[in-house]
């Protein structure tokens, strides 16, 4: 019996890559390949597993002869040629879901950190300086959330948000429907209502530098900005700007738009006490790893009908 070839190039939970070699029908394989290499080993693959570190780029694509299915372990898309993809008729597997409990922990652990100045206290205190006066902070409570973008990792960052008393204000174009307290809003009015501001969007056309010089400038003074979506959303130079002048009082970012963040620009805004960060981590948790991992790999086998 022929067996499809399974290729893992991005690390899977322990579980899920031990469910796929159960398989009979699975020739399965799992090693990171740089792109030289995947290319070279792509045109014997029909499912290709990555999560975002591997760009499933036009020409890895293209040289897939035999490519049925590109799993990604995860929710982002933009790593991989979609167009392309669908193109030649490839099935592109995600798991929207699965990951958002562990990144809407992380966007409410960033907001009390940016909010309390827990990071800098931390450094503070074992440089062995009392610096107690000095970091008066924000209450979470009877502040305003305005969460862009409301799908699954905004709607739970949501639930949690309401547990300390925020008001939640969303901008979607698609309005999900949703049981949750939250209206809904366009953006500007967002902009301006809002005391902290949530990103949970893909990297798109349409959502590129969304937070930019003109839309900072509509926000409140002091308002405070969290992104564990896609660092591409945000102009980080129009950011570093307004942390410096105090017009944003914090940011707390788990995703840049260079990763790692090792450039010029990137550094200054790591330098920066109102700025806590995180290296790209918020689905970085066992549990979602194997959340993510048993559900796509169910997905690969619907598909595959095995």
């Amino acid at each position: 019996m022929a067996k499809y070839k399974v290729h893992v190039n991005d690390p899977l939970d322990e579980g899920a890559t031990k469910l796929l070699m159960e398989k009979e029908e699975l020739e399965v394989t799992s090693k990171h390949l740089e792109k030289e290499e995947l290319l070279r080993a792509i045109p014997e693959i029909d499912v290709l597993v990555v999560r975002s570190a591997t760009k499933v780029t036009a020409d890895v694509i293209e040289a897939g002869k035999n490519l049925k299915i590109i799993a990604r372990a995860g929710i982002g898309l933009d790593n991989i040629d979609i167009q392309k993809a669908k193109e030649r008729g490839i099935k592109i597997l995600n798991t929207p879901g699965a990951s958002a409990p562990s990144v809407a922990e992380l966007a409410i652990g960033l907001m009390l950190a940016c909010a309390r100045h827990i990071a800098r206290a931390t450094i503070s205190l074992k440089e062995s300086k009392w610096e107690k006066k000095m970091l008066k902070g924000k209450e979470l409570l009877g502040k305003t959330l305005g969460l862009i973008g409301f799908g699954n990792i905004g709607q739970e960052v949501a639930k949690r948000a309401l547990g300390f008393g925020m008001k939640i204000i969303a901008y979607d174009p698609a309005r999900p429907r949703t049981d949750l307290p939250v209206e809904y809003v366009d953006l500007d009015t967002l902009l301006k209502e809002s005391d902290f501001i949530s990103l949970h969007v893909p990297l798109t056309e349409s959502t590129k530098h969304i937070i930019n010089k003109e839309t900072i400038s509509k926000m409140k003074d002091g308002v405070i900005i969290v992104n564990t979506s896609r660092g591409g959303t945000i102009d980080e130079e129009a950011l570093y700007k307004a942390l410096v002048s105090g017009k944003v009082y914090a940011a707390g970012l788990d995703v840049f738009e260079v990763e790692p963040p090792t450039d010029e620009l990137r550094k200054k805004l790591l330098s920066l006490d109102n700025v806590v960060v995180t290296p790209h981590i918020g689905a970085s948790t066992a549990e979602a790893q194997k959340r993510v991992g048993k559900e796509l790999v169910e997905k690969i086998f619907k598909e595959l009908g095995i």
